[in-house]
């Protein structure tokens, strides 16, 4: 910091050094410009616009944010723990409450789905953002998420081999 590394005499740590050391963490939510939120980097084409339409949903509507808010403001630190090293491995059927991470998840969209609608940004045909929430609608209504279906296809039908990975999701 003080311009004392042998291999770069003089040389001082500048505001870009500090931007590009930033990026090098992967934390699920990293401040950039904006808020990258980093739960899901891809998908299938029928999801992409999903993730950024759940946030949107949330984040840019005072109501949705303050109910957001009302419905994981008391998670203690090792609930949200819990949350964390949880889903990975149990998904949607982790429980917790007294129900279960799909309980939560289906409310987290219920309040997003009604922030987009108070947004009211509609396309062409008069349809607004919610349209973009139709793949997780799905998942919850099913309540099985994308990891859990593909691993019933590895299980069942693709007997073992993930082969069929490459040619069924390939996006």
């Amino acid at each position: 910091m003080d311009g004392r590394l042998p291999a770069l005499p003089g040389e001082r740590p500048t505001m870009q050094d500090w931007a590009d050391h930033c990026t090098t963490a992967f934390p699920e939510v990293r401040l950039k410009k904006y808020l990258e939120m980093r739960g899901a980097d891809s998908g299938p084409w029928n999801r992409i616009c999903a993730l950024p339409a759940f946030w949107v949903g949330l984040l840019y509507d005072d109501d949705a944010l303050d109910e957001a808010w009302e419905l994981v403001r008391d998670f203690s630190m090792e609930e949200r723990h819990a949350l964390r090293d949880g889903v990975p491995k149990h998904g949607l059927k982790l429980p917790f409450r007294g129900g279960t991470v799909l309980d939560l998840a289906r409310r987290a969209l219920e309040i997003s789905a009604r922030g987009l609608a108070r947004r009211a940004n509609t396309n062409d045909n008069g349809m607004d953002e919610r349209i973009f929430l139709g793949p997780l609608m799905e998942m919850a209504e099913a309540g099985t998420s994308a990891a859990e279906r593909k691993l019933e296809l590895f299980h069942g039908p693709w007997k073992g081999s993930v082969e069929p990975v490459y040619r069924e999701f390939a996006y």
